[in-house]
């Protein structure tokens, strides 16, 4: 089915960050004013607002496009408020090693899981098996090499912001699952949980 104006900008804020008008218009096909139309009815249901460009110079300042909370919200966040509160409950009720314990076996599925279908001899066939199958499961996830011949593995939508937000032990599984199934260095280089717009991990060979 294909999306409306309005969702395709949704998306590209959300994947490709700030953006000004005349790129959205650029990247969506559409003139530098209709975008600014979508922008303005976005921004006034709230789910973008406009910021000044650093450096834009002398004269009328450039703007650029960002999502806002609620913008980020008409993503999948994974059942976000029940989740939060399940938690909760299982610290209250059972105690933390209860919720270690949780974690540890969900780690131990999903590395399970991922090997079946991470299992490439080549590191960067592996990354690119791993982007696919975090896009598959809400990540919106991007991998590629970099100059110094290191891959970046970038994730622009967390689904279960709000249990890592409750638990930072999610976060820490999450890296050691991927150090395990791509059997190489990996290190958190953006974090949404300290307020980037995504994660992203540098990954090197051992």
């Amino acid at each position: 089915m294909r999306q409306s104006p309005a969702n395709r900008i949704l998306l590209l804020l959300k994947t490709d960050g700030p953006q000004r008008a005349t790129s959205i218009g650029d990247a969506l096909g559409i003139s530098s004013e209709a975008a600014r139309q979508q922008l303005t009815k976005l921004a006034g249901d709230g789910l973008v607002a406009p910021l000044a460009e650093p450096g834009a110079g002398r004269g009328r300042p450039g703007q650029l496009w960002y999502l806002t909370p609620a913008g980020n919200q008409t993503f999948p966040d994974g059942h976000a408020e029940l989740t939060a509160t399940l938690l909760s409950t299982v610290v209250k009720t059972l105690g933390s090693d209860a919720l270690h314990t949780i974690i540890a076996a969900r780690e131990a599925e999903t590395m399970k899981r991922y090997r079946e279908e991470v299992s490439a001899s080549d590191l960067a066939l592996r990354i690119s098996q791993l982007a696919a199958v975090r896009t598959r499961e809400g990540y919106m996830a991007d991998s590629w090499m970099e100059e110094d011949g290191s891959f970046m593995l970038v994730e622009n939508h967390c689904p279960i912001c709000a249990a890592a937000s409750a638990c930072a032990g999610f976060c820490r599984s999450e890296i050691e699952t991927f150090r395990n199934v791509l059997g190489a260095n990996v290190e958190r280089s953006e974090h949404i949980l300290l307020g980037a717009r995504r994660c992203a991990y540098r990954i090197s060979p051992l």
